[in-house]
């Protein structure tokens, strides 16, 4: 059997979520800076998912049929850099909406086809919490450089940190070697008759609540804590403390994955979200219930993503392997996230933080309800789950 490069992909990881660690916790600020309303704020944003609900399941069916993915991910790269770098130049609304469009077409493109190459490299082997944890690694390095520098430096350092992290990514994909098919006899038939069975259907509509969820955390949490009076390295700090608490679930994803099946994870991290953001929206002035809201970012995504990955990789083998990963980044981040943007643009001004918060429990609520009807067959505790 082949040696997994950990070292490979866990720095193609860690570059790109340290993008995220920039674009994340402040880019709202930056557009705030540039005088837009909270509205254009969450439509601005929710750019990014609207090319994530479409885009991914196209690069992921072409690199299928290809049977190659890196070079697909290494041009997605490419073009998502130059596609942000418009940014910088870009003087109004619209141009930036542009910019975000081109660079969100091919950046969606990426973490489907990193998954799919990863749990291949894999094959069944343990390894992918260790590897993913360096990406939580690499948000936490630039949200705490970041929330220093801003206090020191222009908000448009937003933008040419998110240039440099971008450039990065591009020369790490480059190193990343391309992974053997694996397990093809695992699945026969096509698609959609996996999409179809109800314990998926179920799965996807539980990961697209749990974003919607997270859409007021995503677009304005940092304006929440600086409008509450926290400054930007406070801000850095606590984004930090909810990846730290990530960073320690993906390097206990094994035990967990052992102990409890997947769906019994997968309620905890809804029920948890209930809680965090009715924390978030009514005590944000309680610096004691923010950290402990912060930690249980660790549950409410962490948790959710290790399970909601390893169970699209135990149901989607083979060849429909980065299909099934797109299909999920579709349908959990990109409608998940265009939903949570657009309804956290449209509250945030009209009813304010608290009841904001309170609608991002009700997504979690509701996502809670539909994963407890789901009486379908589920992976169990043991099973193979590649985590």
């Amino acid at each position: 059997m082949p040696s997994v490069p950990f070292r490979r992909l866990s720095a193609y990881y860690f570059f790109y979520f340290a993008f995220i660690g920039i674009f994340m916790p402040y880019f709202a600020l930056y557009l705030q800076s540039r005088g837009f309303a909270a509205a254009q704020i969450g439509f601005l944003l929710a750019v990014m998912q609207w090319m994530r609900l479409l885009a991914p399941n196209l690069w992921g069916w072409l690199a299928d049929r290809l049977g190659r993915r890196m070079p697909v991910l290494r041009v997605a790269a490419l073009i998502s850099l130059l596609g942000f770098m418009g940014i910088a130049w870009s003087t109004g609304f619209w141009g930036i909406a542009a910019s975000l469009a081109v660079m969100g077409f091919f950046w969606t493109a990426q973490s489907p086809l990193a998954e799919a190459t990863t749990f291949n490299h894999l094959n069944g082997r343990p390894g992918y919490g260790a590897i993913r944890a360096w990406g939580s690694f690499g948000f936490v390095v630039t949200v705490l450089g970041m929330g220093w520098w801003l206090e020191r430096a222009s908000i448009d350092w937003v933008v040419y940190g998110g240039v440099a992290m971008l450039l990065a990514i591009v020369i790490s994909s480059l190193w990343v070697p391309e992974a053997p098919h694996c397990d093809a006899e695992r699945v026969k038939g096509g698609l959609w008759p996996i999409v179809r069975r109800p314990e998926v259907l179920a799965l996807l509509a539980s990961c697209m609540l749990m974003t919607s969820a997270h859409g007021a955390l995503n677009v304005f949490y940092s304006i929440h804590l600086v409008a509450a009076g926290y400054s930007k390295s406070v801000v850095g700090l606590l984004w930090t403390l909810g990846v730290l608490a990530e960073i320690l679930i993906f390097m206990w994803a094994p035990r967990l994955m052992q102990r409890f099946s997947i769906k019994a994870l997968l309620l905890f991290a809804l029920g948890c979200a209930i809680l965090r953001f009715l924390l978030i929206g009514w005590c944000v002035d309680v610096i004691v219930v923010v950290l402990l809201a912060q930690l249980m970012h660790g549950i409410t995504f962490g948790v959710n993503h290790i399970a909601a990955v390893s169970a699209i990789s135990h149901w989607f083998g083979g060849q429909h392997q980065a299909q099934g990963q797109a299909l999920y980044g579709s349908i959990s981040f990109g409608a998940g996230g265009i939903i949570g943007s657009l309804a956290s643009g449209w509250l945030w001004d009209g009813v304010g933080a608290g009841w904001t918060y309170t609608a991002s429990a009700g997504f979690a609520l509701i996502g809670f309800g539909v994963l407890w009807l789901s009486r379908s067959a589920w992976p169990e505790n043991g099973e193979e789950h590649h985590a």
